[in-house]
C-alpha cells in the first residue's frame, strides 16, 4: 500500500507548472524590466540626438543665428516631450573653422620638449592670455564660426531596475553636433602673440 502511494506520488505532476513558474517568474520579470529600461533610454537618446540635429539645421536660419537661447529653448522643449523631468544643460565652444575643433593653440617649440613653456611664443586664438590645449572661444555668435554644440540631459530612470541591481537611478544622455553660423556679418579674427610661462 505504501509503495503504491509513493509510486502514485512520484507520478503526480499536478502543481508542477505553478512551481516552475514561481522559479522562472523573477528572472522573466528582471529581463522584461531590463529590456523596457534599455528601450526607453535608447528612445530618449535618439529623440535628444534628433532635437540637437534639428537645432543645427535651425541655426542656419537668420532668426536663430545670434539667438542661442532660442535654440536651447527648442531643444529643451523637444527633450521634455519625451522625458518631462529631464534636466537639460548646454555647452558651446566656437572655432574659426571646422579644422580648429579640438586643436591646441599653435606655439613655437624652441626647446623641442612638446610643451608650451620657457617663454615660448604662442598664438592666443581665444584671447584669454594663456596657452590652451583647446583653442575654442566662449563667444559663439561670430559670423561663420563653427560652434561645437553639446546637449546633456539627465533624468530619472523610468523603471525600478537600477534599485534592484545597484545601478545609478539617473540616466545621462549626451548629443553633440557642429553648428555653422551664417555669414550675416564679416568674420572677425583677432589673434595676439603671447609667451608661455
Amino acid at each position: 500500500m505504501r509503495r503504491a502511494i509513493i509510486r502514485d506520488g512520484i507520478r503526480d505532476d499536478r502543481g508542477v507548472t505553478a512551481v516552475e513558474f514561481a522559479m522562472i517568474a523573477p528572472v522573466l520579470a528582471m529581463t522584461l524590466l531590463g529590456l523596457f529600461d534599455l528601450c526607453y533610454n535608447f528612445y530618449a537618446d535618439t529623440m535628444i540626438e534628433g532635437a540637437v540635429q534639428k537645432a543645427a539645421r535651425d541655426s542656419t536660419v537668420e532668426g536663430y543665428a545670434n539667438n542661442p537661447a532660442a535654440l536651447d529653448a527648442r531643444v529643451t522643449h523637444a527633450v521634455r516631450l519625451v522625458v518631462p523631468s529631464a534636466d537639460v544643460s548646454f555647452s558651446r565652444r566656437a572655432y574659426t573653422d571646422y579644422t580648429d575643433i579640438g586643436q591646441a593653440e599653435e606655439f613655437t617649440d624652441n626647446n623641442s620638449d612638446g610643451l608650451c613653456n620657457n617663454n615660448e611664443p604662442f598664438e592666443d586664438v581665444n584671447g584669454n592670455g594663456t596657452w590652451d590645449t583647446d583653442r575654442s572661444r566662449d563667444a559663439t555668435n561670430g559670423a561663420r564660426d563653427a560652434v561645437l554644440y553639446e546637449v546633456t540631459a539627465t533624468y530619472d530612470r523610468a523603471f525600478p531596475l537600477p534599485g534592484l541591481l545597484n545601478w545609478s537611478p539617473q540616466q545621462t544622455v549626451r548629443a553633440t553636433t557642429v553648428l555653422r553660423n551664417q555669414p550675416y556679418n564679416l568674420q572677425e579674427i583677432e589673434v595676439s602673440v603671447e609667451h608661455c610661462t
